[in-house]
């Protein structure tokens, strides 16, 4: 359905740092830096990235917001909220777990990312 997500950043190369982590728990490459500063991790499905905002305000998160990464397994999405938190991320919502609700179980693990942006670890249970 997407063919890419953006996310604002504030520092690129702290953004990078972390996200080359989290993701790379996820088994991607780290982020490729372009001419004009924004860092791209190129996958099979689909393209995640991050930019400086380009009216050269601060980034900013969206209240409401979630950018959401698919895990393999819970120990994947575990290793990927412990990537974050070494990285310079913080943990938010409630702890790594299962959640039920109207999409089923679903393991979660949830973080925010040096600009605040709120990212999810997802592994559909069953």
């Amino acid at each position: 359905m997407f063919s890419h997500m953006m996310v604002g950043a504030n520092d690129i190369q702290e953004s990078k740092t972390f996200y080359d982590a989290v993701l790379g728990a996820l088994g991607h490459e780290p982020g490729v830096i372009d001419d004009k500063g924004r860092c791209f991790y190129f996958t099979p499905t689909g393209i995640f990235s991050m930019s400086q905002p380009i009216n050269g305000e601060p980034a900013s998160h969206g209240n409401g917001s979630t950018v959401g990464f698919a895990a393999k397994n819970p120990e994947e999405a575990n290793a990927w909220h412990e990537a974050g938190l070494a990285n310079g991320g913080t943990t938010c919502e409630e702890p790594p777990g299962v959640r039920e609700g109207a999409a089923g179980a679903l393991y979660l693990a949830y973080l925010r990312d040096p600009s605040g942006n709120k990212i999810c670890a997802l592994h559909r249970v069953g």
